[in-house]
């Protein structure tokens, strides 16, 4: 039974919007630990377009089930989770004038970046993840470089508008968590997956956490966001 990471960016993102003080975050993390998510994910990127250093300080004091930190491998970020020390750090690739995270980190082209920015989180005993797309040369080069676990990008299996293209893009999801399996890393997934789509990808095997976010706060908008995370929990639980 996978657990449930839910993202609250977009509750950030809604304050930002007006450069004000709500909605909070942290209400919002609160709120979800209510509705049964297993985990709080917040990106901090380096523009500040939505969590701001503020956010992950309070939630990090604030947050009873595990903190997931998603960054990019830049400096000044690296000090802050070093700082504040969540309990997973999840690295991903972040481009300026992209909207959201678009594909997985490059592992094998960013080897030594990756791999030493690796060895300081897991250094201060923080637990650190990768987000990859689900390529069997991305999990082992991620295996190599002593990681417990990947989150396997699921934009492609999100985005296909077909039955058929769905189910492709599926297959190599279970393709590469079985190599993820085999590798002996935790297998997570994320990205894009909305409560009609989410099903199929939460009854792989072995999946141990989903990381969703815009799905849920979209649906927060007309439910609340209580209720919003307690159907998608219902879901994935299936």
């Amino acid at each position: 039974m996978p657990r449930l990471g839910v993202n609250i960016d977009h509750i950030a993102t809604i304050r930002q919007a007006r450069r004000t003080v709500e909605p909070d975050p942290v209400w919002a993390a609160a709120l979800a630990e209510l509705g049964g998510a297993d985990g709080i994910t917040i990106h901090l990127r380096e523009d500040r377009r939505h969590i701001q250093d503020r956010d992950v300080r309070v939630l990090r004091d604030t947050v009873q089930v595990k903190l997931n930190l998603e960054m990019a491998t830049a400096d000044e970020i690296v000090q802050i989770a070093l700082q504040t020390k969540p309990e997973q750090v999840t690295l991903v690739p972040e481009k300026r004038e992209e909207v959201t995270t678009e594909g997985g980190l490059d592992v094998i082209g960013n080897r030594d970046r990756v791999g030493q920015v690796v060895r300081q989180l897991q250094d201060a005993g923080i637990d650190v993840s990768l987000f990859i797309d689900p390529e069997v040369a991305q999990i082992e080069a991620s295996r190599d470089l002593g990681v417990s676990g990947i989150e396997l990008h699921t934009g492609c299996y999100a985005d296909a508008t077909t039955e058929a293209a769905q189910a492709d893009e599926l297959q190599k999801l279970q393709v590469a968590g079985a190599a993820a399996r085999n590798a002996g890393l935790l297998l997570h997934l994320g990205h894009g997956l909305t409560y009609r789509n989410v099903i199929p990808v939460a009854r792989m095997e072995g999946v141990c956490e989903l990381n969703i976010g815009h799905s849920i706060i979209a649906r927060a908008v007309l439910v609340g966001l209580e209720r919003a995370v307690r159907e998608m929990k219902q879901l994935i639980t299936i």
